[in-house]
């Protein structure tokens, strides 16, 4: 028997999508902040895997849009933590540091933006909403006595996400 072909699915793009998805620059474009190389539509570190190199290649400069958020202090991702202990505090932030740094080893656009430090309150801030999930889901993982709770945006241009730990006694 043969296995059922799978349909392809023609997904048009709302109206609002293409401002969160633009079309490709043409050439290279190089972050004037962080060195980050944009091409084939995406952004990368370096142009290791960059074919075709040639000399009459459009190359420009720009802020990527990473850099874009953090200087116009704009997050997509706020994880706020409740009721620390101290003597986690300095396991939570090394942990927080360490899941962001490979994160951004992975994708130059998923950065940590901030972390603020109230008494028992820690409040992350990050520049993908997707990463503040995915650090959440890993600090809930880690510190067993953790609940979260997500809260996403509910307007189409506006990607935040909202998420409230507490620590349980």
């Amino acid at each position: 028997m043969r296995p059922q072909q799978k349909k392809r699915m023609d997904i048009k793009a709302t109206r609002t999508e293409w401002k969160e998805y633009p079309k490709g620059k043409a050439g290279i474009v190089f972050c004037k902040t962080c060195n980050a190389v944009y091409y084939k539509k995406a952004w990368h570190h370096n142009l290791r895997y960059h074919k075709n190199l040639r000399e009459d290649i459009a190359v420009s400069f720009m802020e990527c849009p990473a850099c874009l958020a953090i200087k116009n202090n704009e997050y997509e991702g706020k994880i706020i933590i409740n009721n620390v202990p101290k003597n986690i505090t300095e396991h939570l932030e090394n942990l927080v540091h360490a899941f962001t740094h490979r994160a951004f080893q992975k994708d130059p656009m998923d950065r940590l933006i901030a972390v603020k430090k109230t008494g028992a309150r820690m409040e992350i801030t990050t520049t993908e909403n997707q990463l503040a999930v995915k650090l959440a889901k890993k600090i809930e993982d880690v510190f067993k006595k953790t609940v979260a709770r997500i809260a996403y945006s509910h307007s189409n241009k506006d990607k935040a996400v909202d998420i409230v730990m507490e620590f349980r006694a």
